[in-house]
């Protein structure tokens, strides 16, 4: 089954409590940052606290993301190294700009997989577009490697690199996050939405996620705990909706087995992208134990 990535939460890798206590909150996925959370001088401890976390916390069904400092830098390719020994499965590449960026990683953890005795491609890549070079490469971005299951979307570098201010309705980020959605749609990957960075703010995050859901994101990456819920909520399908999708579903079984051609449902015709939509949300609903 496809896993739920609603909500990837961030926790800076140098609170180890936040840390342990992270799968209190179930966001679906848990993103340890070592990039922007972690000064320079705690960069080389903040990746040994998560190399130890990793070995010794049972995280049950949170899936586990690192953010690594990027390759280019003098702490990403250690980063990868002692993480991925320490059992990580999945990195979160920052300022992603490039194909070539994913391809550099992915050779990266075929040397370490091959050294450690792992099954090629067993770690997976997310790839963070953040510039605006990266948002013109999202296609090529999301089919460099067969290890891709997602790229996400950074709205405050982004912003920076094309001069614009970030604002709560979004204009300055259409473009982006619909080319994204778009390249992650074709390559078959997840899409990922940016942050929301007012906390206090409910009711603009609630709208935000809304819009992104409409767009096409699969999920959302938070800061707080308390962001977890409402995202949740907007990516989980309403009891009605999974209803009227498996009432979709055993139209469809019911016209097989009859050897019906055409297919109709409640008056109307059901065709290849109803059927699609019904599809997906049967998988949400299942992952989210709704059924």
């Amino acid at each position: 089954m496809k896993k739920l990535r609603r909500t990837m939460m961030f926790v800076p890798a140098s609170n180890p409590n936040m840390m342990v206590n992270a799968p209190i909150f179930k966001p679906d996925c848990i993103i340890f940052d070592l990039e922007d959370a972690i000064s320079l001088r705690e960069k080389d401890s903040a990746r040994d606290l998560i190399a130890e976390a990793l070995k010794s916390i049972k995280y049950d069904d949170c899936e586990i993301f690192v953010r690594t400092n990027p390759l280019y830098t003098l702490f990403g390719e250690e980063d990868v190294r002692v993480l991925v020994e320490a059992g990580l499965r999945n990195v979160r590449l920052p300022m992603t700009e490039s194909e070539k960026d994913i391809i550099q990683l992915d050779v990266l953890l075929t040397d370490i997989e091959k050294k450690l005795g792992l099954e090629e491609g067993v770690v997976k890549i997310l790839g963070a577009i953040e510039t605006a070079k990266g948002v013109l490469n999202a296609e090529k971005i999301a089919t460099a490697s067969s290890r891709m299951v997602g790229i996400s979307f950074g709205a405050e570098d982004f912003t920076r690199t094309i001069g614009a201010e970030r604002s709560k309705t979004g204009e300055e980020l259409f473009v982006a996050r619909s080319k994204i959605v778009l390249a992650a749609a074709a390559a078959g990957i997840d899409a990922i939405d940016t942050v929301f960075s007012d906390i206090d703010d409910e009711e603009g995050l609630r709208r935000e996620t809304e819009m992104a859901k409409k767009l096409g994101f699969d999920g959302k990456s938070v800061i707080h705990p308390r962001q977890i819920e409402i995202v949740h909520d907007v990516f989980t399908p309403s009891r009605k909706d999974v209803d009227k999708a498996l009432r979709v579903i055993n139209a469809i079984e019911e016209a097989e087995r009859k050897g019906l051609g055409v297919i109709s449902l409640d008056g109307k015709m059901v065709d290849a992208p109803v059927v699609a939509r019904a599809e997906k949300t049967v998988r949400l609903a299942k992952g989210a134990g709704i059924i």
